[in-house]
């Protein structure tokens, strides 16, 4: 009866672990799916803050060039800014020119049609993000275009989806590989010789790969094109490589490969020395000592020398990341790469630490379960981690945000603000696993490990009888042979024969079941006893608890690197309500005196449609009494005195008693204007009057 239920109670452990494991995975699903269903399809970084001519405005000479100015530095190539006119032919040279600070030019053709014409733009900003947009401006008047913008979104579609699931699959692979090298050199030795942490770090190091291979082969039609059918074009590839992006990917592909090689160095001399050591603390001569060597020195000098190689490996793989993404560009680049590095690999030591620790609680065998004091090591690693990911984390969102405006009313800025509670979930959750660690006992273990011992040697020896069984010939006896003596023939000796060796695989395969069965005792004890202990239990509860909760963290954490940051969306929402606040006529009242008999008044001006270009300008003059007031002469000047501009004067002409009237007023630059009227009301008496108006 027991050899019958053992199985099912195997089953039911492993089944067990593979739902947690299934839970896992379909949360990381569901959560890639909602962060890449609500992100935007193009997660410009660089913002368009400017430009000459204005979008929307009026001029009355075509240009010779169009600028563009952006929030930071974007990378332009020929054909990154076009002009069509309105029938949507190209007007521009095609290349674009620098022309200081983070404004770019491309120059116009002469001759150029009245009507509306149409400018695109494609660049990539400085921290590697595409950047498309359009705008507009008119010669003369305003007309129909025929121009359609039907190209694909830059940085979406499927290319888009790709590169970003292709960035998440790379953060984890860097956490996993950096976090579980470092929980084994750290924290447990021992677990360099345990074939699930292995497999999950080397999983890691391939994710990572892989993901590095995939996001150079997608980058050229990610900032370009768009197509699918561009991923595989060589010519794109060989732009890419000359990028900034490009080079960052390269240097991480060296990198990986440093990394093959500390990876067989730790999982292979390193793991092998150190089961040195369990056989040496069994009271075993392995012959480790041989020629006067000094096992533990020399494990020491290993274990100092591949510290010291995963750190700067690690390092150099985080670098790959900031020195080519938000960190690059901004404000302090020159300190935000380096705490940008500090917190990258701050998260991969808590994460990929705890990842580590999830296999070793669940997967590891019995013989080598993972003890109290490695757990403990990880706590005060884990602490310290999270203290830098703190320290990092407020200094990098004081200066990606930069305002509580910013901080409430971006979409990067809510994201920060669900990835500060997600963090603050998981510091509760480790709390309550540091309580578990704190009562963890070593005496359940010890005794799981003997009795492990013990079965794992009734299991060996199972198996050894079993392969007797199927070596030794089976006999048959002297009396069943007498018995099928007489009247026997070649067919009957044959069948026995047969009969013989049918008995023979039969107990064959009953000692092998007998075997399964055995090892499957032994697996559910090991179970009963590793159970035993309440603390642990609770331990891998709580860690599983952390690990769900870190694999949401780690899908908002990629979409807030590709999300343009609050900072830059501010300041692009503040330079398009400038531009745009004025959707209708401006109108003022400036009253004034001339100091003469009769001199009292208000002068109304009214500006349609009060933007940059062109505006018709209508000027009414009145009595205290309202009733118009038939004054000699009236002028206006405009002045800009931020950029040094003005007075630009105006001279409207007389339209009828009190209204005074001009056409074509232009306003060459949005800001706060000064609008300077000034009325003669006889030979001797005038007045100025001044009023500030926001205009473009």
């Amino acid at each position: 009866m027991t050899q019958t239920i053992a199985p099912r109670a195997a089953a039911t452990t492993t089944g067990g672990v593979a739902f947690r494991v299934r839970v896992l995975l379909l949360l990381l699903l569901a959560v890639i799916g909602a962060v890449l269903a609500g992100a935007a399809p193009a997660s410009a970084h660089a913002a368009l803050t400017g430009s000459d001519p204005q979008q929307g405005a009026v001029v009355s000479q075509a240009p010779t060039q169009v600028s563009l100015t952006f929030s930071e530095k974007v990378a332009m190539s020929d054909g990154s800014v076009r002009v069509l006119d309105p029938k949507g032919k190209r007007v521009d040279t095609g290349k674009a020119t620098d022309l200081g600070g983070t404004t770019y030019g491309v120059k116009l053709h002469s001759g150029l049609p009245d009507g509306t014409f149409t400018v695109t733009y494609q660049v990539v900003s400085a921290d590697s993000h595409p950047v498309s947009g359009a705008f507009t401006f008119s010669v003369g008047a305003p007309s129909q275009t025929s121009v359609a913008l039907s190209d694909p979104a830059v940085g979406g579609g499927v290319v888009g989806a790709l590169y970003g699931v292709g960035r998440y699959v790379s953060y984890a692979g860097f956490i996993l590989l950096v976090g579980g090298a470092a929980f084994v050199l750290a924290c447990w030795q021992r677990g360099a010789g345990v074939r699930p942490v292995q497999r999950l770090v080397v999983s890691g190091w391939l994710a990572l790969t892989g993901a590095t291979l995939a996001l150079l082969l997608l980058r050229g039609s990610y900032v370009g094109s768009g197509k699918v059918g561009d991923i595989f074009d060589l010519t794109l590839l060989g732009q890419v490589l000359q990028t900034k992006s490009g080079a960052a990917l390269v240097s991480r592909l060296l990198l990986l490969a440093a990394g093959a090689l500390f990876i067989a160095v730790l999982f292979g001399a390193y793991a092998r020395r150190d089961e040195a050591d369990v056989t040496d603390a069994s009271g075993k001569d392995d012959g480790s000592d041989k020629g006067g060597v000094d096992v533990d020195a020399e494990k020491r000098d290993l274990t100092f020398g591949l510290a010291i190689g995963g750190a700067v490996v690690a390092a150099g793989l985080a670098a790959s990341w900031a020195m080519a993404e938000h960190a690059s560009t901004g404000i302090q680049a020159g300190l935000a790469m380096p705490v940008d590095v500090l917190h990258l690999l701050a998260v991969a030591v808590w994460l990929g630490g705890l990842s580590t620790l999830l296999v070793a609680l669940f997967r590891a065998p019995a013989e080598t379960q993972i003890d109290a004091v490695a757990v403990r090591r990880f706590s005060r690693l884990a602490f310290g981690s999270v203290t830098v990911l703190a320290a990092t984390g407020i200094y990098q969102s004081w200066r990606q945000v930069g305002s509580w405006s910013a901080l409430t009313g971006t979409w990067y800025g809510q994201l920060l603000l669900i990835k500060i509670g997600l963090v603050a979930v998981l510091v509760g959750i480790a709390w309550i696993s540091r309580r578990w660690t704190a009562q963890l006992s070593e005496a359940p273990q010890t005794k799981a490990m003997a009795t492990a011992g013990a079965t794992a040697r009734a299991t060996a020896g199972a198996k050894d009888l079993a392969e007797l069984r199927t070596k030794q010939p089976t006999k048959v006896p002297a009396k069943s042979r007498a018995s099928s003596s007489e009247g026997s023939d070649s067919t009957d000796s044959d069948s026995r024969d047969a009969n013989s060796g049918g008995s023979n695989s039969g107990n064959s395969r009953r000692a092998a079941q007998l075997a399964r069965q055995q090892a499957a005792v032994a697996t559910a004890r090991q179970k009963r006893l590793r159970d035993a202990d309440p603390a642990r239990a609770g331990l891998r509860r709580s860690v599983l608890a952390e690990a769900g909760v870190a694999v949401v963290l780690l899908a908002v954490t990629t979409v807030l690197t590709s999300t343009e940051p609050g900072r830059t969306e501010e300041a692009a929402q503040q330079a398009t309500s400038s531009s745009s606040q004025r959707s209708g006529p401006l109108s003022l009242k400036l009253p004034f005196d001339t100091g003469g008999q009769d001199g009292k008044g208000t002068a109304e001006v009214t500006l349609d449609p009060a933007r940059v270009g062109g505006n018709e300008m209508h000027v009414f003059v009145e009595r205290p009494n309202g009733k118009a007031f038939d004054v000699p002469e009236v002028k206006v000047a405009f002045t800009l005195a931020a950029k040094k501009i003005g007075p630009l004067p105006v001279t409207p002409d007389r339209i009828a008693t009190g209204h005074w009237s001009a056409i074509g007023v232009q306003i060459p630059m949005a800001g706060d204007w000064e609008i300077a009227v000034t009325v003669r009301t006889s030979d001797i008496d005038q007045t100025t009057v001044t009023k500030n108006a926001k205009i473009g």
